[in-house]
């Protein structure tokens, strides 16, 4: 457990020096200190295929689907809204008006708890995970096995 947190402290101190250090490379430091599994997968991070159909099922989730285009029209999970992942950061940084006009959603806040990443397999959602808290989305998570398990779980064919 100590470990834990110390690799987490470590994590955020690093992500936090880029972040003020080097402010015109963000994006490309932040591609380095948020792919660490160690940074990012902590299991509040992680949202469960059944901790996913309860927010579903109650409507208290935005789902973000961090796929391609092709990727989403070919399936994807109820209540989820594309926003590829070359997009979401500047998507994220919209005035909550033009984000409204653009996904025609209401726009996540930094203070939402209910904010959830996916993509295919949980590669591009950890990214993506990476890019929300670099920008003050904190409480953002990730389903980690993404639409392959959804599928998997609700006895679907990806088409």
């Amino acid at each position: 457990m100590l470990s834990f947190v110390l690799s987490r402290s470590f994590c955020q101190v690093v992500t936090e020096a880029n972040r003020r250090c080097y402010p015109a490379f963000g994006s490309i430091f932040r591609t380095f200190s948020t792919w660490s599994p160690k940074c990012d997968e902590a299991s509040q991070d992680v949202v469960t295929y059944s901790e996913l159909k309860t927010m579903l099922a109650s409507h208290n989730i935005q789902l973000f689907d961090v796929r391609n285009p092709d990727e989403y029209q070919a399936g994807h999970i109820p209540q989820a809204v594309n926003v590829p992942l070359d997009n979401l950061e500047g998507s994220l940084q919209l005035s909550p008006e033009l984000f409204e006009q653009r996904f025609e959603v209401k726009a996540p806040t930094k203070a939402d708890d209910n904010i959830v990443f996916h993509c295919k397999s949980g590669s591009r959602s950890i990214r993506a995970l990476g890019i929300a808290h670099q920008l003050g989305f904190s409480k953002a998570r990730h389903f980690k096995g993404g639409y392959s398990e959804w599928v998997e779980q609700e006895g679907k064919l990806i088409k």
